[in-house]
This record gives structure tokens, sequence and C-alpha cells, in this order.
């Protein structure tokens, strides 16, 4: 806020706690800060439309992580007229909820109604911002939200009022001008994680992940990420990325290492366009590793991919000491893959056909080369062609092909950028 509104409280309120307090937060319902707000946001778009003819700027963030650390709402007066007033019908209407007679927000919503009553009120102004500015400028809007804990996220515990996942539906009723909810994650957990990007991945929301931590433990969830469709993910603070393990040592730079997160763009840049046309086509699935979890299966029709994690040759599955390891394997045909990853190994397969699938009598094999018992006949399977490339302009340019001892074990990635294109066949 600029220093005018900030010294006339008065004119442009603050959020008010129980105990009558202002806190450090603007009120949502101060009609002169939203007033200045659309001004602001439509000279901004208005400037961004004139300047960027070539269309650089492909989305626009409106505000930055809102919400209110101190109090769980407004409690002042116009905020507690409004929130003993009815519950608005589209409110009710994206909560799944029915009331009579008027009812306000803690008869609806009992112990949840301050927090859905100040989501519904911020969501409100941000969406009035949005609204004016894509009236100038039509690019799509996204906000962002600073997290609740997606398992034990009690009222009070994070930043009410925000695009958190218990209030996803109110805002996508109260701010239809937003286009993408977006979670900034900085929850390190795998299974918090990994619960974040499903709740945010919905049929009426894109999955963006606009802030996330950049440390080596948290770069293999890109590839998680990637196995929700996400349209961009975005670590913060790439300025730091630089490692002294010894295997990430940049080509002629002998003391700059590459740690994960500048692996991953490495790996993905140059087939960033295919990677994206893969994933929208309903193709491509990736997945990060899960401590205590060291082999994942991912279904592909009449084939199912198997990932597994520190596995040395012949040995057993164990997991890396470190979870690091990432997966991505997109279907270029019925029985042509792209693969890739981190500190994996993925093969292939038979998984028979929809209907066999369907009655449940497969029955995986336990060889060296993966196989299935499919009505009462083994299926194995065979590397027809596996070939060690790179995308140029769309399309794949083959290096070498790999046989034998790269081959016999399933195809084995480390700490290098490697990308394969594998044809498979049964016998």
């Amino acid at each position: 806020m600029p220093e005018w509104m900030k010294l006339d409280p008065e004119r442009y309120a603050h959020v008010v706690n129980k105990d009558g307090e202002r806190v450090d937060s603007p009120s949502p319902f101060a009609q002169a800060s939203l007033d200045a707000d659309v001004s602001a946001f439509t000279a901004f778009m208005r400037h961004l439309k004139a300047a960027d003819p070539e269309r650089t700027v492909l989305m626009v963030q409106v505000e930055n992580e809102t919400g209110t650390w101190g109090t769980l709402r407004d409690y002042s007066a116009e905020a507690n007229k409004l929130f003993t007033a009815a519950v608005p019908d589209d409110v009710l209407k994206a909560m799944n909820k029915t009331a009579t007679n008027g009812a306000g927000w803690t008869e609806v919503f009992g112990p949840d109604a301050d927090v859905y009553f100040h989501a519904w009120a911020i969501a409100r102004y941000v969406g009035q911002i949005a609204l004016a500015g894509k009236a100038v400028y039509p690019l799509p809007l996204y906000v962002n939200a600073a997290l609740r804990d997606p398992f034990k996220g009690e009222p009070g515990t994070y930043e009410s009022g925000g695009p958190t996942d218990n209030v996803l539906s109110i805002w996508k009723a109260e701010a239809p001008a937003i286009d993408v909810l977006a979670p900034d994650i900085y929850l390190l957990d795998t299974q918090s994680y990994l619960k974040v990007i499903e709740l945010y991945h919905r049929p009426d929301n894109a999955l963006f992940i606009p802030e996330t931590a950049g440390t080596p433990r948290a770069a293999r969830f890109l590839f998680a990420a990637l196995g929700m469709q996400t349209i961009g993910y975005c670590p913060f603070g790439l300025d730091y990325t630089r490692t002294n393990h010894p295997d990430r040592m940049v080509p002629n730079q002998p003391n700059a290492f590459l740690d994960p997160t500048a692996q991953n763009y490495k790996l993905l840049g140059p087939m960033m366009r295919d990677i994206a046309r893969l994933n929208f086509e309903g193709k491509l699935q990736a997945v990060a590793e899960v401590e205590d979890q060291p082999r994942q299966t991912l279904h592909f029709g009449s084939w199912e991919a198997l990932v597994s994690f520190g596995v040395g040759r012949g040995g057993a599955v164990i997991g890396n000491a470190e979870p690091i390891g990432r997966a991505l394997v997109a279907q270029l045909s019925d029985n042509q893959f792209l693969i890739t990853g981190f500190h994996c190994r993925i093969d292939f397969r038979p998984a028979g056909n929809a209907q066999q699938q369907k009655m449940k009598q497969i029955v995986a094999g336990t060889g060296q080369t993966p196989s299935a018992l499919i009505d009462a006949n083994w299926q194995h399977r065979q590397f027809l062609r596996v070939e060690e490339g790179e995308y140029q302009n769309g399309v794949f340019q083959s290096h070498r092909i790999l046989n034998g001892d790269q081959t016999d074990w399933g195809l084995d990635f480390g700490s290098d950028s490697e990308v394969l294109r594998v044809s498979l066949v049964r016998y």
C-alpha cells in the first residue's frame, strides 16, 4: 500500500480483530481501498497492453498471497452485520449447502463460519479488481495462496481468507474473472506436497505452482506436478541453484555444479513444448519418489510402466538414501514411449486389454524380464528398439541405440540428462 493510504486508516480501513484492535491487513469492506486498487490495476493492465504488443506476458497475478494473520476475519461493525445476515446464494451453491429463513454464516457453517466468511469477503474484493483489469486487457489472471496444512490446517494456523484448499469453491464463485487459483508450496514432506497438488488440480482449475521450494530435496516434485498436468512450476530463488556434488559438474565450468532443480530444467527445457503437448493430450504421466515406497506403477492401456528407485543391477529395490528420484513416461503410440528421469529405473510389463484388466485375472511375473500371465498365457516384454536422443524443433533426433547391458535389467537413469524413445513388443 502506498504511504498516503497507510496514513489515512479511517478512510482505508484495517481489518479489526475480536478485541476491536486493528491488525496489519486492509479490510475487504473498505470501498475506498477497493476503488484505489481497481484504479491501479486497470492502469497497469492498460500500460501492459500498450507496452507488450508481442504478448510476452502470458498471465498476471492479482495481489499476492491474500489473507490475514492474527485474526480469522474482520470483526468490524460492517463485517459483523454481514456475518449475521443470510449467507449469499452463490456461496451456498458453491459449498453444496441449503439454508432457510435467511440463516447466517454460523448457522450454516458452524466452526468454519469465520474462515469461510473471510474467504468470501476477500475473494469478492479481489474478484472485482480482476474483473476490471480483464475488461481493459483480457489476459489470463491468477491468484496465489499461502497454504494451510492439507491434513491438519486448523483455523488460526494459517493465513485466513486466501485461496486455501478448503475455500477454493468460494473463490471460484466470487471471483470468476480469476482463471487459476494457485498454491505456493513450501511444504517439504512428500505426502503433504502431493496432497496439495491433488487438491488444486481440479476440472475447473488448472494446476499452476507459482512458488515452491528450490531445494535439492524438493526438485523431484516438478515431476509429480507434471503427472498432475501442471501448466507451470516455479522454484523460488533460482539464483542459488549451485552445489558441490561431484557428479553434477557443468561442462566447461569446473567450479560450477548443477543441483537437482537446474538438472530438471536442463533436461526438460529443450523439449518443453513437446512435454506440454503430450501432457495436454493426456498421454504423459510422471512421479516423484515417495519415502518407503520404492516402486510405482503407471498405467498406459495395454502396457504398465514400472518405476523403481534405489535399485542396483539385479538387486533389491530399496529406495534412494534421500528421496530424490523422479520419472516421466509419455505414450507416443500404442507400443512406443518417451521416457526420462533421474535416479530411477523404468521398465514395462504387458497389461492385457481393457476386458482382461476388468476381469482382474492378470498375474505379474517375477523374473528378470517383466511378464504377466494373461488368459493362461505368459506375455513377456521385449525392447524392440531403445534410442537415446533429444528433441529438436518438435522432432526426436536419435543419437544412438542402446542394447545388451544397457537394457537387460530395465532402463536406468542417474544424474545425467538422458531421454529415451522406447519401442516395445510382446513374445
